[in-house]
């Protein structure tokens, strides 16, 4: 069988494939340009992106664990407007849908990042609610489906682009996290962020990090990650990107199976910077073996 499709499309834009990156283990692409080629990634989703720059936390910063890694960069950001200067017209050599991830400490902050990216030559945005809301206390956006719900109806009313919400695992029901976010207007949902993890060195009786506390990503969030996806993919009627431990082919094909319209790959481009166009060939193989002619067939068939 040849000629398979891979297309998908989420909010009315059309992607080649159902493969992107997860936001901050893929730069906005230049660190990976020499490895991958961008053109033929579905989507390149940036690292998060601020109102102003931010610095990050202290290091260290980044740890490894026995199957995947816990980072406490902190959303280290140079700003919107070195964003805009520098990282679009980077983007724009590549014919790739461009989704930007945005984060802010206040409902402001995100609104002014997507404000600032009306009229810019991006074709989607990714608002990562996983960020501390410090008029509350600190409690992440997406630790509570109220202020989820208000940055997503705030953003929506700000953005010209259609918008995705990043959600945080870290809460007791998923499916009333994407529920929230798409009755507030959510294009789409994108899930799973890092689970909140930690580390001790024995020897000097300390923490690794120096947060104390971090984001657990790799291989072992994957089964979590999978349960998941499903979990929102039937709480809602808006479009899924499942992530979270997916290193293959085999990964991403089951979170589309179990609901995901296209698949976000993070961790994995560290130890393979070439992983992406991997699992887009092996997406493609496994279609023609089994003679399914468009991705689309198995997007929630269980």
């Amino acid at each position: 069988m040849s000629g398979v499709d891979l297309s998908v499309e989420i909010a009315g834009v059309k992607w080649k494939n159902p493969v992107t990156v997860a936001s901050g283990t893929f730069g906005s692409g230049m660190e990976f340009a020499d490895f991958a080629d961008l053109n033929r990634l579905g989507a390149v989703t940036t690292k998060g992106v601020a109102s102003k720059p931010w610095k990050g936390n202290d290091t260290i910063r980044v740890v490894e664990t026995a199957s995947g890694m816990l980072n406490a960069i902190g959303l280290q950001n140079p700003g919107i407007e070195t964003f805009i200067e520098r990282d679009i017209p980077f983007l724009n050599k590549y014919d790739t849908v461009k989704i930007v991830n945005v984060v802010g400490k206040t409902v402001e902050e995100y609104v002014d990042v997507v404000r600032a990216l009306n009229g810019q030559p991006v074709d989607m945005l990714e608002i990562n609610i996983s960020c501390p809301n410090v008029k509350e206390g600190g409690i992440a956006f997406g630790q509570d489906p109220k202020a989820a719900a208000e940055v997503t109806k705030a953003v929506k009313e700000a953005s010209e682009k259609p918008v995705i919400m990043k959600l945080s695992p870290n809460v007791t029901s998923i499916a009333d996290m994407a529920k929230a976010v798409e009755e507030a207007g959510a294009d789409a949902v994108s899930l799973i962020n890092t689970l909140t993890g930690m580390k001790i060195d024995i020897n000097r009786r300390a923490f690794v990090l120096a947060n104390k506390t971090g984001g657990l990503s790799g291989p072992a969030i994957k089964p979590v990650a999978l349960r998941m996806v499903y979990e929102a993919a039937h709480a809602v009627n808006i479009p899924v990107i499942g992530m979270g431990g997916i290193a293959s082919a085999s990964d991403a094909i089951e979170f589309i199976m179990a609901g995901a319209t296209a698949v976000s790959v993070g961790t994995a481009n560290f130890n393979n910077p070439e992983v992406t166009m991997e699992i887009v060939d092996g997406i493609r193989d496994y279609l023609e073996k089994n003679e399914i002619r468009s991705v689309k067939d198995i997007i929630g068939i269980l």
